[in-house]
């Protein structure tokens, strides 16, 4: 099964990996979608901090 980019996304931003830490080539649907879902889960994160929990 191939991974699913957006998830790997999220995964890394859980595991503190910078955004920049991106494996897939710039410009690709691919690289988009993983941005997307360590977007999400970096907002998330941030928020929850921003809140104190």
């Amino acid at each position: 099964m191939t991974p699913d980019p957006f998830e790997e996304g999220q995964r890394a931003a859980r595991m503190s990996i910078p955004a920049e830490a991106n494996p897939y080539r710039e410009g690709s649907d691919e690289n988009s979608l993983w941005a997307a879902g360590h977007e999400r889960v970096a907002s998330e994160i941030e928020a929850g901090e921003a809140e104190g929990t």
